[in-house]
């Protein structure tokens, strides 16, 4: 018995904050939503369809032109090495500005969808496909996985992107609940210590967490279900047409979307041929490369904070899961100037994501006036909706603080690699039920 005391006593204590469990509906949601933000028009749609491409046209253009003029004939430079270097920042700019604008394209192919781009599903259909697969992505397949992402955004067991490791996922022993709070406000120090040594890591590992996930995070999910549900069987992709995300009706879908990829392949091993694999990877490669990195970057900060729930049954509904996403405003940590161009440029997608849940038919240039009205509606029901502004050192903490959430509870939040959380759940009379730890 003196051991148990003092196993009891020695323990980190923490209070965490308070998340009260969202109780309004849909349609309380959509009422406070102008009207107008749920019409799309297919000629607004198209204009910023080419304003993006010729944004694109004109960037790398200039970049040309610029290329041109780094030369002895043109411009006196001090060291012939100066040249190759002026060069190489040239198309570096290059690359990061066509994502940008890439990046908008990509958006306005999400619109596609989920048909906000144009009443016409046949003008949706075809212009996602074009403008998904000429960024690589397999659009058809994806709707079909996004989709089911939207029914069940957050929900522990059928959401299937950014699905937390769980405590036994991750080969963490049991918690004890007799001396460790599944809610994270309580930890025995020698499980604290288990905890840190499975998943404690340095700065440096954590950057390279990073660096791994910006880059390769987006098409690994595409190819190997990676940050999906742990679930799904080994080998899972958005490729297979007979894979577990699919329903047998939709096979072919799947099928249109694979030939419009062969294609996509067919076309840059063409270019490569004539051209050089060189130009390739500096004109589409690095871009390329971006996207994946903003693609990326963005979905993390819209659905992973230490502040944003997790849900299993009976704790989830729709409008739960669709209010357990972040508006952020963008490049936090970058330049003022540079954030307002990539805000205006990428449509509002990191500061209206939240209506985006709420109702995903409204197209990107309603997305700030409906936004704005939902914002004022959840603020008066002390909801948040908003997150820190995006940037790398965000995406740092997250991927710091965000380790695992537990095997129990119908409503969990994510632990630290101490087992500690920052939030619990509280229902609108302040109570905390057991079964939602």
């Amino acid at each position: 018995m003196p051991e148990s005391k003092s196993r009891i006593i020695d323990c980190s204590t923490v209070k965490p904050d308070t998340f009260t469990v969202p109780n309004v509906t849909v349609q309380e949601l959509r009422n406070v939503i102008p009207p107008h933000c749920f019409r799309s028009s297919t000629t607004k749609s198209f204009f910023y369809v080419l304003r993006n491409v010729f944004a694109i046209a004109a960037i790398y253009t200039v970049t040309l032109l610029v290329d041109v003029c780094i030369d002895p004939s043109f411009i006196s430079l001090p060291h012939p090495l100066a040249y190759s270097v002026s060069r190489f920042w040239v198309w570096a700019v290059y690359g990061f500005w066509t994502s940008v604008f890439a990046g908008a394209l990509w958006i306005i192919a999400h619109d596609c969808a989920h048909q906000a781009f144009s009443e016409s599903k046949l003008v949706c259909d075809i212009t996602g496909l074009i403008i998904h697969t000429a960024l690589g992505v397999p659009h058809f397949a994806w709707r079909i996985s996004h989709a089911q992402h939207h029914r069940f955004t957050g929900h522990m067991g059928k959401d299937n992107f950014h699905v937390p490791a769980t405590r036994s996922s991750l080969g963490l022993p049991p918690a004890d609940s007799s001396e460790d709070d599944l809610l994270g406000s309580k930890v025995p120090n020698d499980a604290k210590t288990i905890i840190w040594e499975a998943l404690g890591e340095s700065p440096i590992a954590t950057t390279y967490r990073c660096i791994v996930y910006a880059i390769l995070g987006w098409p690994l999910y595409l190819c190997m279900n990676f940050l999906g549900p742990a679930n799904y069987p080994k080998g899972t992709n958005h490729f297979n047409p007979n894979a577990i995300i699919f329903t047998p009706q939709q096979y072919w879908q799947v099928v249109w979307s694979n030939l419009a990829m062969v294609f996509w392949a067919a076309g840059l091993s063409i270019w490569a041929s004539k051209r050089g694999i060189w130009e390739v990877l500096t004109v589409y490669g690095v871009p390329y490369l971006w996207l994946n990195h903003l693609i990326a970057i963005t979905t993390l900060l819209q659905h992973t904070d230490p502040r944003l729930p997790r849900f299993r049954d009976p704790g989830f509904t729709f409008v739960r899961g669709a209010l357990s996403t972040f508006d952020r405003p963008v490049l936090g940590d970058w330049d003022s100037c540079i954030a307002r161009i990539s805000t205006y440029v990428t449509h509002g997608i990191l500061e209206n994501h939240v209506v985006h849940h709420v109702c995903s038919k409204i197209p990107h240039y309603h997305a700030w006036a409906a936004s704005a009205e939902l914002r004022k509606f959840l603020h008066s029901r002390g909801i948040q909706s908003e997150g820190a502004p995006a940037s790398w050192g965000e995406v740092f903490r997250i991927l710091r603080e965000c380790r695992f959430v537990e095997d129990e509870g119908d409503i969990v939040f994510y632990k630290n690699a101490h087992g500690i959380a920052q939030m619990r759940p509280v229902w609108g009379n302040g109570s905390i039920n057991s079964d939602n730890a």
